[in-house]
């Protein structure tokens, strides 16, 4: 058996209580990661292109207000 599957089996046994919990856990655990990565990859110029087509494309008015 996987470590992937020890886990899926570990979190498929938690009480609702439990699943609540590590939902919460995880989702915490995950948006930092995430935020890590964006601000490694802002500063290392990985979105420039996409922040520049953005940028042209709001200054010939393909964007709208949301």
């Amino acid at each position: 058996m996987t470590r992937i599957e020890e886990l899926e089996k570990k979190v498929e046994e938690l009480s609702p209580k439990e699943l609540s919990l590590f939902r919460e856990w995880f989702a915490t655990f995950d948006a930092e990661i995430w935020d890590r990565q964006l601000e490694t990859d802002v500063a290392e110029g990985k979105l420039d292109d996409l922040a520049d087509e953005a940028i042209a494309a709001h200054k010939r008015g393909d964007s709208r207000d949301i």
